[in-house]
């Protein structure tokens, strides 16, 4: 289901929806990430329990979405604004998003798990999540309900 809303306050708009993959793939070399196949990307977008583009006019400048298996583990991933639009909040709508999603599908207990850039780890630190040792990567959330 797509669900799309427009922000009343900018020229943005919120689809709950999977990108194409050449937007996604754009999306993907503009914050610096490696390359993948088109067959992995299309593989792997397909696999999204949740995800949320941004678009300004008909341009998608963010996206972000949830995988895993839908009822013990969930995961964050591919929380990307491009650079010419950071700094306006657009990432926070898109977490906005995916906690509300992960509200009304995460039952307690839940592991709720992310990959965070060592410049992006305060920003999901408010959300609740907590940094892992140094010696374990990434950041998690148990979720209480």
């Amino acid at each position: 289901m797509v669900r799309e809303e427009l922000s009343s306050e900018t020229e943005y708009r919120f689809v709950e929806a999977l990108p194409s993959i050449s937007d996604y793939s754009r999306l993907r070399a503009a914050v610096g990430w490696s390359e993948l196949s088109l067959e992995a990307m299309e593989v792997g977008l397909r696999g999204s329990l949740y995800s949320v583009c941004v678009y300004h006019g008909e341009e998608l400048v963010g996206f972000g979405r949830v995988v895993g298996d839908g009822g013990i583990y969930f995961y964050i991933q591919d929380v990307i604004v491009l650079p010419e639009h950071q700094g306006q909040g657009l990432g926070k709508v898109i977490m906005s998003r995916i906690m509300a999603y992960l509200a009304e599908h995460a039952r307690p207990n839940s592991f709720i798990g992310l990959m965070a850039a060592k410049e992006a780890q305060m920003f999901y630190e408010r959300y609740g999540f907590a940094r892992r040792p140094s010696d374990r990567p990434g950041m998690f959330l148990l979720w209480e309900g």
